[in-house]
């Protein structure tokens, strides 16, 4: 058993991610799941990039590719999605929004 793999079985125990240099289809397969999910939550490729990278410790550089090679397979859908995403309002679920109901001082 080489070096990479020995480090898998034990990065394996800890986390279950697949290993990219042992596994590097299955990592891949991983990502692009875990971008389709972020596309089904609505997020950009920057967004997605920070949450791959905070959430799962994926390398910013492989969503990147990984997302570059989606867009090339699938050019009519990220148009769409894009153009979705920039017709919507600004929304972001961190804004504090005012309260609804607001007690107005009628004393002024």
């Amino acid at each position: 058993m080489d070096m990479r793999c020995r480090r898998d079985v034990v990065m394996h125990l800890q986390h279950p991610f697949p290993c990219l240099h042992c596994h590097p289809h299955t990592y891949i397969r991983m990502v692009q799941n875990l971008i389709e999910r972020c596309l089904l939550l609505n997020m950009d490729r920057d967004q997605c990039v920070k949450a791959l990278a905070d959430h799962a410790r994926i390398r910013p550089l492989v969503t990147l590719t990984v997302w570059k090679e989606l867009l090339k397979e699938n050019e009519d859908f990220f148009r769409s999605y894009f153009r979705s995403l920039s017709s919507r309002p600004y929304t972001n679920r961190y804004v504090q929004r005012a309260p609804r109901f607001v007690r107005r001082s009628h004393w002024k």
